[in-house]
Order: structure tokens, then sequence, then C-alpha cells
């Protein structure tokens, strides 16, 4: 997206209060293995990133130093990402965020966007996806992604989530998941739905 030596400072003209080399970025998801992969991901964008797991170590970073763009999860074990959206607003107003959301939640997400974020995005959402969404010039939605997942696939990316927080216990999956046992057994056998 950002080709030739002046694609960062033409991304960036309309935001005359933040420097056009500033590409701080911080990144807080409670998924360590989501979260390690889209702070590389971002870095190899050009971001300068930081990857932080809870509320609290979002704030104790914002006072060091606050970031030009944050990419927040929406639930976190210590608190809601709502809180790190007002703290962000008040020591950066200019700061671009986005909200990502696991749980298909659309009220809090545009509770998100009402506190200030500028979009929202369902995990599991690509660094292709993060980055246009971040760098488009004003508030409109960025183009959807050329090929996104089949809704049969994010289910199956969901299911196979709550089963890894549930430590790999169908019973406690299927409880979670509201669905019957012998019905989840079933859709784990199978393989990843095919994206063609």
């Amino acid at each position: 997206m950002l080709d030739g030596p002046n694609a960062e400072s033409d991304e960036m003209t309309d935001f005359p209060s933040r420097p056009a080399s500033d590409r701080s970025l911080l990144i807080m998801d409670d998924d360590m293995p989501l979260r390690n992969r889209l702070v590389r991901a971002m870095e190899k964008r050009g971001f300068d990133v930081t990857g932080v797991g809870s509320v609290g170590e979002a704030l104790e970073t914002l006072s060091e130093r606050a970031p030009a763009f944050a990419v927040l999860d929406l639930r976190l074990e210590d608190g809601s990402g709502l809180e790190v959206v007002e703290a962000l607003i008040e020591s950066r107003p200019d700061i671009r965020i986005i909200m990502l959301t696991g749980y298909g939640n659309i009220a809090s997400a545009v509770s998100a966007i009402k506190a200030g974020a500028i979009d929202y995005l369902s995990k599991p959402a690509d660094a292709d996806q993060i980055e246009a969404a971040l760098l488009t010039k004003d508030n409109t939605l960025p183009p959807p992604p050329e090929n996104p997942m089949s809704a049969d696939r994010v289910r199956w990316e969901h299911i196979q989530r709550v089963f890894e927080q549930c430590d790999h216990n169908v019973s406690e999956t299927a409880r979670r998941l509201k669905m019957h046992r012998r019905t989840l057994q079933r859709i784990l056998n199978k393989h990843a739905p095919r994206e063609d």
C-alpha cells in the first residue's frame, strides 16, 4: 500500500497535528499469539509497534508515550478496551484507533466509535485490513477485502479459538458455545472450510 519515497507523507497529509514520520502504534490484545503476529506484521509495514496484553499495561505505556495509532481488543481480562480509547484520546486527540472484536458485539463496537475510535474490525483481522483502516484519509470505511473469509470459515475460527481457550475440553467448549457436544465434536473433527 505504501509504495515510493513519498508514500508515507502523502498518506498522512490530512493530519497536520501528527508528524508525517510518526508511525508509533500500540497493539493491545490478550491473545498473545495473535498480538505477536500483528506486531511483526505491522513492523514489516513500517510501524514502530508496542504490543501489550492488558488494559493496565496499555495505560502504563501511555504514561510514557502517546502513540499516533492504536489497535485495541475490545474485551480483556482486566477491563475494556473502551477505557483505553478514552485515555488515548485525552492524551493525543489526533490518534487513530481501530477496535478489534472477536465476539461480534456490535453495540460495544458502536460505543467505541462514539468514544473516538475510527473503525472496528472482527477478529481475526489481518494486517492489510488494519493498515488500510488506520491510514484511510477520512473516517469513511476502507474498501472491503479482496478475499474476505467466508461465514463458515469465520464460524470455524471462532469455535477453534474457544476450544483452545477451554484447554481442548470438548464439554466445556460446547457449554460455552451453547452447542450440543456431539455437534461440536463433528465440527472439530473436520478440516477448516476451504477458501476458494
